[in-house]
């Protein structure tokens, strides 16, 4: 028998949910579930489980550790899954985990709406799942404008004024646009707020470099290597970048 097909326990996740969330959001949620209903830790009243990204990675082998970062902190932004640090020194940082059901059952209603009641849910083996995109894989994925909804721009510039004591609008289409892009390409809220607080540390008190701290520079084609670049107690100057995207 083929090594490619299922010999092992399969990965399961409900089309309906991945059309609504994402495609690797719903595996993560489906996986964390798995572990939550059988878990014996129960603090305030949930139960909960934890889990290095190391730990999670040999559940999902076919991801890289910053694509499951990305899934959880997507889960997180969306408020389905709740996390903490319940270990007993507070050195250890391994992240708990636990479902919010009643916004994944509120999340249930909307769904129905486009689900089909008789629909089963799709399996996929570790051994031939591929780290790919939502709407690679699911035709009907939502419309452009029910994406937008979900992408927290008002968050995001709000965010962006207060550590820049700034002003912009996130209402305009220059911004919404550069936002969506990234989000389009799997950033994330957290991601957002790294870059802004990164670039802020480092060029909020710079007389030429400060006014690079907009959302057509900050979350422009950059955005990934600003987003990865490491501390430096470098002093940039203008001349130094092409920043106008």
């Amino acid at each position: 028998m083929s090594n490619l097909l299922i010999s092992e326990m399969p990965l399961m996740v409900i089309p309906a949910l991945a059309v609504k969330i994402g495609l690797n959001e719903a595996l993560v949620l489906q996986q964390i579930h798995y572990w939550v209903k059988s878990s014996t830790k129960v603090i305030e009243g949930r139960k909960w489980i934890y889990n290095t990204y190391k730990e999670w990675q040999l559940q999902f082998p076919f991801w890289s550790e910053s694509t499951i970062k990305r899934a959880i902190h997507s889960l997180e932004n969306q408020g389905l899954i709740i996390t903490g640090n319940w270990n007993r020194s507070k050195m250890d940082k391994t992240k708990w985990y636990t479902i919010d059901y009643e916004r994944v059952e509120a999340l249930e209603a909307r769904t129905d709406e486009i689900s089909n009641p008789q629909e089963e849910p799709s399996i996929f083996s570790e051994s031939n799942l591929e780290d790919t995109s939502l709407t690679e894989v699911i035709p009907n994925h939502p419309s452009e404008s029910k994406t937008e909804q979900k992408i927290p721009t008002a968050e995001i510039i709000n965010y962006l004024n207060e550590k820049t004591y700034s002003s912009y609008k996130p209402s305009t289409h220059t911004t919404k646009e550069k936002i969506q892009a990234r989000f389009r390409e799997g950033f994330t809220l957290a991601d957002f707020k790294k870059v802004i607080g990164l670039k802020t540390a480092e060029w909020l008190s710079h007389p030429k470099m400060s006014k690079y701290l907009r959302p057509e520079t900050l979350f422009g084609n950059k955005f990934e290597s600003y987003l990865n670049q490491k501390s430096s107690k470098k002093i940039y100057h203008e001349e130094d970048f092409n920043l106008d995207d």
